[in-house]
């Protein structure tokens, strides 16, 4: 198995939708409206839900490209706010924090099944706990979709294999 994480950013979904609320460029309901080819910058940090599942590592089956996700973040990722400590130079300092792009979505298997990016790629919904769709910032949290409370850091782990979880597909 191969090992590889990945970072949109931990965007807490607080931020997600103050983006809507204080850019007037920024429409209600956009994602439904728009391919993501034609989303503007501020746009696609807004579909970010902030639960933070893309900081976690995870084991890939070369083989079948199965994903095995553990409970290890990555060492940027402040665990009490579910936001990347170094947003700006995350992909500098962790080279392999991917920077999410449109090419990133032709075949988004390795991204959490609840992930906006990946279910707007599939053509599918945003979940009705989207902080988007539900208007409140803490929803993803109260749902139980976000990491926080359930990881621990990088610099704390032993083997990965040891972390394995199940309760993200």
């Amino acid at each position: 198995m191969s090992q590889f994480s990945l970072s949109t950013g931990g965007y807490a979904s607080k931020l997600a939708l103050e983006t809507t609320r204080t850019m007037p460029h920024i429409q209600p309901n956009f994602w439904t409206e728009k391919r993501l080819s034609q989303l503007t910058r501020e746009e696609w940090e807004a579909l970010c839900d902030g639960c933070a599942k893309c900081c976690l590592h995870r084991l890939e089956d070369d083989e079948t490209r199965e994903i095995h996700f553990t409970n290890v973040v990555c060492r940027l990722l402040d665990l009490e706010t579910a936001r990347c400590t170094r947003y700006a130079a995350r992909s500098v300092l962790v080279p392999n924090c991917v920077t999410m792009t449109l090419a990133d979505l032709d075949d988004p298997y390795w991204l959490p099944s609840t992930c906006a990016y990946r279910l707007l790629a599939e053509g599918k919904a945003l979940p009705e706990w989207h902080p988007l769709r539900s208007g409140d910032p803490e929803s993803v949290f109260n749902s139980g979709n976000a990491i926080l409370g359930r990881v621990i850091c990088e610099t704390e782990a032993d083997d990965l294999e040891y972390h394995l979880i199940d309760w993200i597909t």
